[in-house]
C-alpha cells in the first residue's frame, strides 16, 4: 500500500491556530505560504489533488498585504466546480469547459479573501460533480493520501485529498449528492452540508440544482468548519432562498456543548444496500459514544428508500447540468462533440436533454414531499444518526465514468445516505470516528432539520472534544 508519509498526515495546525501564530507573531503569513506552496510541490505529484495554481499571485497578495480578517495568511484551496478563481481555469471536470477562464472570483471566493485567506489554486473534480469518485479524464485520478490505490470520494475529493495530506488546513468543497460528507468519510476529516440557501454562489444563479447543491468546505477540526461558515454565508442581498440565520455565530455554537439530544440511529433501509459490518460497529460505536455524553439514542428504520430518491429527484441535477452543457455550446457556436463529454455523462446529457418540463415539475413536487416525510423524523428526534456511506474505502476504477455500466451498478451504494438531505435540503454532516481493518477512515453521519447546523456543530464539537482526531494547537 502506498501512502503519504504519516507524519506529513494533516496540518500541523488547524486553520485558526495557524491564523492566530500569524497574528501572534509566532510566524508570518509569507512563511505559512511558502510551506503550503512547497507541501503541493513535494506531494502533488503523487496526489494529483491540486490541479491549478497561482502561487506568484498568492505571494504576491501576501507582499502586498492581506486584509485583516479572522483567517488571515491561512492558505485555501478551491475546488474546480462551479465556483471560479479569476485567472484560472473553471473546466467542472470537463474537456468542453477546460477552456473557459472567468475574469472574476464568485462571491465565496471573495469572501475568501476578505477574510485573509490565500487562495493558492484549485482542486480535482469528477465530470460535473456526477461522481462519488474524482476520477475525470481531463485531469486524471486523485489517490487517496492514505493509500494510494483507492479513491479519495467525490466530487470534492481533490479537496479532501488535500486537506487530509495537510496541504492546506482546508479546502472549498460543495455537495450535491454526498459530495462534502463522502470524501470527508473516506480521508478522515469533518464535512458539513450547510442547509439549502445558507452558502451564497453568486455569481452563477442557482437554478434546478440548488434545492440540491450547496457550498461550504472541508476542514480538520469543527471551529475550522464553523468559522468558515460564518464567513462565508451572510445572505447577499436579493437571493431568493433563504434560510434562518442563528441567533449566536457558528463558531460560538461550536464551542457550546448542546443540551441532552434525543437522537435517532437508522443503519438500515427497508429497501437499499447493507452497510458493511465494519462500518454499522463504527456507526454503533458512535451512538454509544452520545449515550456517554448524556445524549439518548433510539433505533429507528431509515425514514426513506434510496432508489426512491434517486429516481425522483435525479432531474433537479441532470437538467442544470445539461443547462450548462448547452449554454456552453452556445457560446462555443457548435455542435456537442463526441469527445467533450465523458461516455457516463454523455449517456446523462443525451438522457436529460429530452426530458418533459413536466418532470422537472414532478421532481420539484417530490423533493417536497420527501422532506415532509424525513421532516417528520425531526418531530420525535432533534438529530438523526446513520452511516456517512454504507461500504469501505473502495479502490480506484471501481467508479469509472469511461465504463457507465460501473456507475449504475455501483454508485447508488455511495450515495444511499447522503443524497436524501440534498433533496431535502437540510444539513448533514460526517464525523471522522473510525477506521476499519485496513487503516482507512470511516465517517459517521449526523443529520438535524433545515437550518439547524448550529445544532450539529455544537453535537461535532461535543464529540471532537470526547474523541479527537487532530489536535489544534
Amino acid at each position: 500500500m502506498s501512502v503519504i508519509d504519516a507524519h506529513d498526515l494533516n496540518q500541523p495546525l488547524d486553520a485558526i491556530a495557524l491564523a492566530a501564530s500569524i497574528r501572534n507573531g509566532e510566524t508570518s503569513a509569507r512563511e505559512v505560504v511558502d510551506e503550503a506552496i512547497a507541501r503541493i510541490e513535494k506531494h502533488n505529484p503523487a496526489l494529483n489533488a491540486v490541479i491549478a495554481t497561482r502561487f506568484d499571485e498568492a505571494l504576491a497578495e501576501v507582499d502586498a498585504g492581506l486584509p485583516d480578517g479572522p483567517l488571515r495568511g491561512v492558505p485555501v484551496l478551491v475546488k474546480d466546480l462551479n465556483m471560479d478563481v479569476a485567472g484560472l481555469p473553471s473546466s467542472r471536470g470537463s474537456r468542453l469547459f477546460a477552456e473557459y477562464v472567468p475574469d472574476r472570483d464568485s462571491e465565496l471566493v471573495a469572501r475568501y479573501k476578505r477574510a485573509g485567506m490565500v487562495v493558492l489554486g484549485t482542486t480535482n473534480s469528477p465530470e460535473f460533480g456526477l461522481n462519488a469518485s474524482t476520477e475525470p479524464q481531463l485531469h486524471g485520478q486523485t489517490h487517496n493520501p492514505r493509500d494510494l490505490t483507492r479513491s479519495p470520494g467525490g466530487s470534492s475529493g481533490g479537496s479532501a485529498a488535500a486537506v487530509a495530506a495537510g496541504l492546506v488546513p482546508v479546502a472549498h468543497a460543495s455537495d450535491g449528492g454526498g459530495s462534502i460528507r463522502i470524501p470527508a468519510s473516506m480521508n478522515g476529516l469533518f464535512g458539513l452540508k450547510p442547509s439549502r440557501g445558507r452558502v451564497t454562489s453568486a455569481p452563477a444563479p442557482s437554478t434546478l440544482s440548488g434545492p440540491a447543491s450547496v457550498h461550504h468546505a472541508v476542514t480538520t477540526t469543527v471551529r475550522d468548519s464553523a468559522l468558515l461558515l460564518d464567513i462565508s454565508s451572510a445572505r447577499l442581498p436579493g437571493t431568493a432562498i433563504g434560510v434562518p440565520t442563528p441567533a449566536q455565530s457558528f463558531a460560538t455554537l461550536a464551542a457550546q456543548s448542546p443540551r441532552p439530544l434525543r437522537i435517532g440511529l437508522a443503519t438500515a433501509f427497508a429497501d437499499g444496500p447493507e452497510t458493511d459490518p465494519e462500518v454499522l460497529a463504527i456507526v454503533e460505536r458512535a451512538a454509544a459514544l452520545c449515550e456517554s455524553l448524556g445524549h439518548t439514542v433510539v433505533p429507528l428504520e431509515a425514514p426513506w428508500v434510496p432508489g426512491e430518491v434517486s429516481a425522483e429527484t435525479a432531474p433537479l441535477m441532470g437538467i442544470a447540468f445539461t443547462v450548462a452543457v448547452q449554454d456552453r455550446l452556445a457560446v462555443l457556436g457548435r455542435e456537442l462533440l463526441d469527445d467533450d463529454l465523458e461516455p457516463f455523462t454523455h449517456q446523462l446529457f443525451e438522457h436529460y436533454r429530452a426530458l418533459p418540463a413536466t418532470a422537472l415539475s414532478r421532481s420539484l413536487s417530490a423533493a417536497q414531499r420527501i422532506g415532509w416525510e424525513v421532516g417528520a423524523t425531526f418531530e420525535q428526534y432533534d438529530v438523526l444518526l446513520t452511516p456517512t456511506v454504507a461500504r469501505r474505502v473502495p479502490p480506484l476504477g471501481l467508479l469509472d465514468t469511461t465504463r457507465p455500466e460501473s456507475i449504475y451498478q455501483h454508485a447508488a451504494t455511495f450515495s444511499a445516505w447522503t443524497s436524501v438531505f440534498n433533496a431535502t435540503g437540510m444539513p448533514a454532516m460526517s464525523v471522522p470516528l473510525g477506521t476499519d481493518s485496513d487503516g482507512l477512515p470511516v465517517g459517521v453521519q449526523f443529520a438535524a432539520d433545515l437550518g439547524e447546523e448550529g445544532l450539529l456543530l455544537s453535537l461535532a464539537g461535543q464529540l471532537e472534544a470526547a474523541a479527537p482526531w487532530v489536535r489544534t494547537a
